[in-house]
């Protein structure tokens, strides 16, 4: 029996992680752009002054465009998309990712065919999560309600920003061990689950 969530009209997914297999080393990337090994990338880049920032993001994006040109779907990624657009369900991307890669991911990872542009919701036009101004957006777009949406994701972001925005949380963690679980309504180790 499906799940419970598949009855909601709206959906929005977190990226790597979430519908593709996760392959960013997000310490080694810290590292090799220089920054300081307990703070998020982008939070790191955002405190430092423009000037010193502008190479860094570029480095930044050349090792994320690497990573996004060997992406794979995730396990059950596709027929979860297939049976929410045959379900008329709106989908949608947050990512804290850029624009760029998160095309290129979704075109090599087999994806880009259930996400319009409009639905795809990147660092490059809305505050990274877990700030909930890309959900926000996307519900604007649909003319949708908070409570007619799932956020889904692998990362306390993903929760959070969900949370912030009034959705409901799914959250995804192949280990079981859900250590953000107070952040999610619903955890699940695969998207299969939600067919199963």
């Amino acid at each position: 029996m499906p799940h419970p969530l598949l009855t909601r009209n709206y959906w929005i997914f977190d990226m790597d992680g979430t519908l593709t297999v996760a392959k960013h080393d997000f310490g080694s990337m810290r590292t090799a752009l220089g920054l300081p090994a307990d703070q998020a990338i982008l939070e790191s880049l955002a405190a430092l002054p423009p000037a010193e920032a502008a190479p860094i993001y570029r480095q930044l994006q050349a090792i994320e465009l690497e990573i996004a040109e060997r992406s794979e779907a995730a396990a059950s990624a596709i027929e979860l998309l297939e049976y929410l657009q045959a379900q008329g369900t709106r989908i949608g991307i947050l990512t804290r990712n850029s624009l760029l890669n998160t095309e290129v991911t979704l075109k090599a990872a087999g994806l880009a065919q259930y996400f319009t542009s409009d639905y795809l919701i990147s660092r490059d036009c809305a505050p990274p999560k877990p700030h909930p101004a890309g959900i926000e957006r996307l519900l604007a777009q649909w003319q949708a309600s908070p409570h007619e949406a799932v956020m889904v994701g692998d990362f306390v972001y993903d929760l959070q920003a969900g949370r912030a925005a009034g959705t409901s949380t799914l959250y995804i963690d192949p280990s079981a061990a859900f250590p953000d679980r107070e952040h999610a309504d619903w955890c699940v180790q695969s998207l299969a689950e939600l067919l199963a």
